[in-house]
């Protein structure tokens, strides 16, 4: 007997809502989907992917030299080892020296274990083992003699364009027989070659001789 329109579009109903649960879970599933691609942002490309820090050369018994106006070396840096990272230009330097002119004063170099000198060639960090030395100078038409210098600490930060050596760990300063020592670190001014020490600060300071030594 043919199946009358009424118990077709009955069938059909009772098909659909048997099925309801698996339809709606198909729309949930592609809404979401659709939802997560929208908020996901969009991958890094290739070159992105590949540009990590990783030296891109390296560089056995380094050296680094600047220029004043004047053509004049205004500093020089040196390292047993000098990597150089692409990503940012960075330079990590191993047993890194540093050298810093003044015309008419005497060469003040800074030295320390490793080093890391930023993109911009304006920042050294030296880090273990630091020190800051200027050797004893006879006085000049121009200039008073001055005594030799060192300054000791774990950590030193040279500003390169501001002629500026400074920490803020406790550091140890000699200057002739006179020795002093600071809790907060100091700050180390090259174009006066001045230091100034700050926080606690105790030693001793001896009377300096006649003539430099």
């Amino acid at each position: 007997m043919p199946l009358s329109s009424q118990r077709i579009k009955l069938g059909i109903g009772r098909l659909i809502l048997r099925l309801m649960p698996l339809i709606l879970m198909g729309i949930f599933t592609l809404v979401t989907f659709w939802l997560v691609q929208k908020n996901t942002p969009p991958e890094k490309s290739l070159l992105e992917r590949v540009r990590l820090h990783e030296p891109d050369y390296i560089i056995k018994e380094g050296a680094l030299s600047a220029l004043n106006e004047q053509g004049n070396t205004k500093y020089r840096v040196l390292g047993k080892k000098v990597t150089h990272y692409d990503d940012d230009a960075s330079i990590d330097i191993e047993t890194p020296r540093i050298r810093l002119f003044k015309d008419g004063k005497a060469p003040v170099t800074v030295k320390s274990d490793t080093g890391h000198l930023d993109g911009d060639l304006t920042i050294l960090d030296l880090i273990d083992n630091a020190s800051i030395f200027r050797p004893a100078q006879a006085a000049s038409a121009t200039e008073p003699a001055t005594l030799r210098m060192l300054a000791t600490s774990s950590y030193f930060k040279v500003l390169i364009n501001d002629d500026i050596i400074q920490t803020d760990r406790p550091i140890t300063l000699e200057q002739g027989m006179s020795i002093m020592q600071s809790t907060d670190g100091g700050v180390f001014n090259n174009i006066e070659q001045s230091m100034v020490l700050t926080g606690q600060v105790k030693g001793r300071i001896e009377v300096a001789p006649r003539r430099a030594q």
